[in-house]
Parts: structure tokens; C-alpha cells; sequence
């Protein structure tokens, strides 16, 4: 056959072709090429079609993809109601609807297939599209443990296992990174290296995917201190990474020590009674054995730790610390300290004894101590310090000179390094009675009470008259007598006598009794505030508001008085007729009084007079 025959039978084939498709009609159908759902959830996988001829009978079929041929798991007829096979792995959890959308409830990760759905028109022919079910599960936080053998010895040859990291219960497979002091470590599972990692996978019967792996490494002193994490990174829904995060570890690694260190922990300057701690200890890991020495001879420690309970100024001095490490014997592993333990001796007071003296005498005391360092001595009577070079001198005593005295030796450089010693002062002599204060009542007959303060020494007796019930206390370097009296008229005019008296002398005082001032009318208050005449009328009167009110009336009486006697006056010198007007003009006067009289003055004087004032001429 020639080519011009071959093209021919070929173009007929074709059209021929064309025509039987044209008679017989097609089938397109639509679905979501991928859907994703989390584990439990409800998935849908829509299914839209078209028929290019008509067809009096459409049928939709879902099938999923076996594992040697396809399984249908739910159809429905055209018009008719939609049904779901028995048997299958979706039996009991897949509807079709009237739509053909396939409805899966509480998806597992078994579900995870190719699902596809297939449209069968009668004459016009079959046509199917697949779906890719996706199920998503993120895994459990990841649980990092350290190997249960001994510590890591730096510097081996082979690798160690560091640590194993498990992530359970994720769909799709997750994956495990591992971090060393932040930063994510390359995966290699190659044992022949120094760092490796040794992964597994298990799939649960649920579907789920439980992942470890365990990280191998040859480290170095350098990592003592490292720590390693390990991270799990999941997908999720819409192509999301997420990640969840370890706890950490570090290592126990062992070494060889290379230097030793010494130390006081001691923070302040040792003193007398101090619990001191020195503490030696090395580089290295584990901690070696430890010896120590105090001025070149043994004494002994536990473990790095040297401690002196209560500590003693002998126990100054050169203390030593030796470590040997049988890992690295050439190592100069050694420390020294100097331990200097601060001291204050008592201090010693001149004259020791209770000192006793007169009133008005002198009296000097001498305080001296030593210590380890720059010191201070002061004295002290409560909280007021008197002197500061150790010498205490009083010039003349008095009574508020007696009680307690105390010599404070310090060294400043030594918080809390002090001695101190006390020495008591009595001063003798007469009584001295404190200027008494007035007592008042408020009526005349009411009771009284008074006190009456006395220094002395030895302590003073009181007698009061009159007298009264009496009770004696003691305040500080006072003796004070109390006593209570009725206020009788001889009281009120003579006042009450405290009189006391020692083997050295006496001394007395009177006590005023008054009358309490009582003012209850608001109005008297108001009279007599500002007006130094009526308060002193007051006070005179004692309180009484009958001779108050009697003594304001006849000053405002006197007030007006004296105004009047002013206003008459000022009236003399005006004329009151027209012959005195004229005498008045003509500077005819009395008294020798010139009076200058004008125009709006002579109408004023008028208007008070009640006149008309007098024309000019």
C-alpha cells in the first residue's frame, strides 16, 4: 500500500471515529483532587458530572483503591436514594447524598486513601476522577532521657549515647531534630562518624506513628556544659510545619582536673566566734581526693570543705590545700590562704565600782581596750554619746546625772566586732522639788489632785499641808508623791504645801488652787474675744458670768460715755445762733481757739443741727 492509500484509510478512521462519539455522547466527572481532615473529624469529598447526551439512567459509585483491585463503599441511581456497601473498612461511618458527595465520619489514619468516584450514563459511557485523602494528628510533646549507665568519660575514642528522644501518636510520620546548646545538630546515620543518630518508627494499631531516635556523640571537656534538646516537626492541615519542643539534658561527663582553687566563703572580715568556711575544689569532674595543712602540719577537712566552728585568734595562720587527681598526676593542683581572724579585747573601766558622789561634785572614769585592728572607744548613756577618746569626765553632778554608763570599744573595718562594759553612777544629796504646776477645780469644795516631783538621795519623805490621801511612785531618778484633797476655802486662798526631806536637807514648795474657767454663754465669747479690757475683767472674776456680764455692761456704758462727751465737744465750737455765728465769723473764740470755717462745713454742722445753713453775706 502506497502512502497516498495509508493517509486516506486513516483520515476515514478517524472521522469514523469522530462520528461514533458524536452518536454515542461522553461522560466528564469533578472532584477535589486532594482533601484534608484531622483525625475524628467528618471529611466530604465532593463528586460534580456532566453527560454530553442525554441518559435515562446515571449511576454514581465511590470506590476506594484495594490492594489488588477497587472496593465500592457507597452509590446511588439517578432519582434514586443513595446506599452504602457492607464489608468495607467505611462500613457504619460513609453516606452518599443526593449531590454525590461521599461523607465520611470520624476519619482515621486507615483513611488516608485514593478515593474515586466513578459515573456510569448508559449509552453516553463511564467517566471517574480520583481523590487523595489526607489525615493529620499531631504528635505528643517529645520525652528526652538520658542513658540509665555511668557518666561519659571525655576524650574516648568511641561514641556514647547521649540521649534518646521518643514522639508518639502522630499522623502523617513525623520526623525528630536534635539541638546542642540551641542550635540543630545535621541528621547522619552513619555510625562510622563521631556524631550520629539512630532513628525508629512504630506504627501503632491506631494508625498512628510513634518515632525515636537516639543520638550518639565523642564529647569534650568543652562539652561539660552543653544542652541538648530534641524538637519533633509534624505537617499539619494546609501544608503547615509545626514543631514541639523537649525538655532539656546535659550531660555527665567526666574529665581530668588541670588547677585547684582555694577560697574563704567567708563575705565579711573574719572575727572571734565566726563559723568559717574554705573550700577547695578543681576543674575537673569527678571532684579528687583533698588534703589539708595550717602552717606546713595536717588538719583535717571533709571532702573540699575546711571549717572552723568557733574561730580563735590562734587560729591565724597559713592553711593549705592539696588535690590529687590520679587522671592527670602532672597537674599542679594546689591553693593557699591566709586567714586573719579579727579579735577585741574586754575593755577595762577605772574605777570599776558604782560610783556614788554629791550633788555638785566631780566625777571622771577611764575606759582602755586592744584589737587587731584601728579601734574605737566611746562612752555612751543611752543612746548619746558623751565622749570618744576614753576619758569621761563630769563636772558637777547633778541628779539628772545618775544611772548607767557605758564604755563601747569598736572596730570599725570588723562589722559587729564590739566590747562594751557598764558602770552605774548615784548621785546624793537634799531634796529638790520641780517647780509645781497649779491645780484647778471647778467649783470651790471639789476635790484636788496635785503631784510634787523630788530629786535626792537617799530617797526623800513627803509631808503635805493640809494633807490628803497620799500615794509615792518612783519615775526614772524622781520620786513623785500623788496625793488627793478636797478644795475647801483655806485651800483655795492659801494654797497646799509639799515639803520633803532626806538626811542631807529639805526643801518645799506651795501649790496654787484655782478656779477652772468656764465660759458657757456664746455671746459673752464673742464680747470678749479681741478686747484685752474684758478678757482681763474676766479672768479677775474667775470664771463667775454674772460679774462678767456686769463689768461688760458698764464698760460699754463708759464707752458711749466718752463718745458722747467727744461728740459735745466737737458741737461747742459751732455756733448755735446767729449772734455766736457772727462772733464765730469775726474770730472772736474762746479758749483761745481759731476755728476755720467753710461753706460744706457750716451745711454739714447744719444738717446735724437739724438748720438751715446760714446764707453768705
Amino acid at each position: 500500500m502506497d502512502g497516498i492509500t495509508f493517509g486516506r484509510t486513516s483520515l476515514l478512521c478517524t472521522l469514523l471515529l469522530w462520528a461514533f462519539q458524536v452518536c454515542s455522547g461522553t461522560v466528564t466527572v469533578n472532584v477535589t483532587p486532594k482533601v484534608e481532615v484531622l483525625k475524628g473529624e467528618t471529611a466530604k469529598l465532593p463528586c460534580t458530572y456532566t453527560v454530553s447526551s442525554s441518559s435515562s439512567t446515571t449511576v454514581v459509585e465511590w470506590f476506594i483503591e484495594g490492594q489488588d483491585n477497587r472496593q465500592r463503599v457507597a452509590f446511588h441511581s439517578q432519582g434514586g436514594e443513595g446506599k452504602s456497601d457492607d464489608g468495607t473498612p467505611l462500613t457504619g461511618r460513609v453516606t452518599i447524598g443526593e449531590d454525590s458527595t461521599l461523607t465520611i465520619s470520624s476519619v482515621q489514619p486507615s483513611d488516608e486513601l485514593v478515593f474515586y468516584c466513578q459515573v456510569t450514563a448508559g449509552s453516553a459511557g463511564v467517566g471517574e476522577a480520583a481523590t487523595m485523602l489526607k489525615v493529620f494528628f499531631a504528635p505528643e510533646k517529645p520525652e528526652l532521657t538520658r542513658p540509665s549507665s555511668q557518666a561519659i568519660t571525655a576524650g574516648e575514642t568511641t561514641s556514647s549515647e547521649i540521649g534518646t528522644c521518643v514522639s508518639k501518636n502522630g499522623h502523617p510520620q513525623p520526623r525528630i531534630i536534635w539541638f546542642k546548646d540551641g542550635l540543630p545538630l545535621p541528621e547522619i546515620k552513619d555510625r562510622k562518624e563521631k556524631t550520629y543518630m539512630i532513628p525508629s518508627v512504630v506504627k501503632e494499631a491506631s494508625g498512628l506513628f510513634t518515632i525515636k531516635s537516639t543520638l550518639y556523640m565523642q564529647p569534650t571537656k568543652a562539652d561539660k556544659d552543653s544542652v541538648f534538646q530534641c524538637t519533633v516537626e509534624y505537617g499539619m492541615l494546609e501544608g503547615q510545619n509545626k514543631q514541639k519542643k523537649s525538655d532539656t539534658i546535659t550531660i555527665n561527663l567526666n574529665y581530668p582536673s588541670e588547677k585547684a582553687t582555694f577560697s574563704l566563703l567567708n563575705t565579711d572580715p573574719v572575727k572571734e566566734g565566726d563559723f568559717v568556711t574554705m573550700k577547695c575544689e578543681t576543674d575537673g569532674n569527678p571532684q579528687p581526693e583533698f588534703d589539708f595543712t595550717k602552717d606546713g602540719k595536717a588538719v583535717s577537712g571533709q571532702g573540699g570543705l575546711l571549717t572552723i566552728k568557733s574561730a580563735k585568734r590562734s587560729d591565724d595562720g597559713v592553711y593549705g590545700c592539696t588535690a590529687t587527681d590520679f587522671d592527670n598526676l602532672d597537674a599542679d593542683l594546689t591553693g593557699s590562704i591566709t586567714l586573719t581572724v579579727n579579735y577585741i579585747d574586754p575593755v577595762s573601766v577605772i574605777p570599776a565600782e558604782p560610783q556614788v558622789v554629791m550633788l555638785g561634785e566631780k566625777v571622771e572614769w577611764q575606759c582602755k581596750t586592744k584589737a587587731s585592728a584601728k579601734h574605737t572607744v566611746q562612752w555612751k548613756k543611752g543612746s548619746e554619746v558623751l565622749s570618744q577618746d576614753g576619758m569621761l569626765s563630769i563636772q558637777e553632778v547633778s541628779y539628772d546625772k545618775a544611772g548607767e554608763y557605758m564604755c563601747v570599744g569598736a572596730v570599725p573595718s570588723v562589722p559587729g566586732l564590739t566590747a562594751q562594759a557598764s558602770v552605774n553612777l548615784t548621785v546624793k544629796g537634799k531634796p529638790m522639788i520641780e517647780t509645781p504646776a497649779v491645780g484647778e477645780v471647778g467649783k470651790e469644795g471639789d476635790m484636788v489632785t496635785l503631784k510634787c516631783s523630788a530629786y535626792g538621795s537617799p530617797a526623800p519623805q513627803f509631808t503635805w499641808k493640809p494633807s490628803g490621801k497620799e500615794s509615792v511612785s518612783v519615775e526614772g531618778n524622781k520620786v513623785v508623791s500623788t496625793v488627793s484633797l478636797q478644795a475647801t476655802a483655806e485651800v483655795m486662798k492659801d494654797g497646799v504645801t509639799c515639803e520633803t526631806a532626806n538626811e542631807h536637807g529639805t526643801d518645799s514648795k506651795t501649790f496654787q488652787i484655782s478656779l477652772k474657767r468656764a465660759i458657757d454663754n456664746s455671746a459673752d465669747r464673742v464680747l470678749l474675744s479681741g478686747n484685752p479690757v474684758l478678757t482681763s475683767a474676766d479672768k479677775q472674776q474667775g470664771g463667775s458670768s454674772g460679774v462678767v456680764i456686769a463689768v461688760v455692761v458698764c464698760v460699754l456704758l463708759l464707752l458711749l460715755l466718752v463718745a458722747l462727751i467727744y461728740f459735745l465737744n466737737k458741737k461747742s465750737k459751732l455756733p448755735c445762733s446767729k449772734k455766736d455765728k457772727k462772733e464765730v465769723a469775726s474770730g472772736e473764740v474762746n479758749n483761745d481757739i481759731v476755728v476755720e470755717m467753710k461753706t460744706d462745713k457750716a451745711n454739714e454742722e447744719a444738717g446735724l443741727l437739724n438748720k438751715r445753713p446760714p446764707t453768705e453775706q
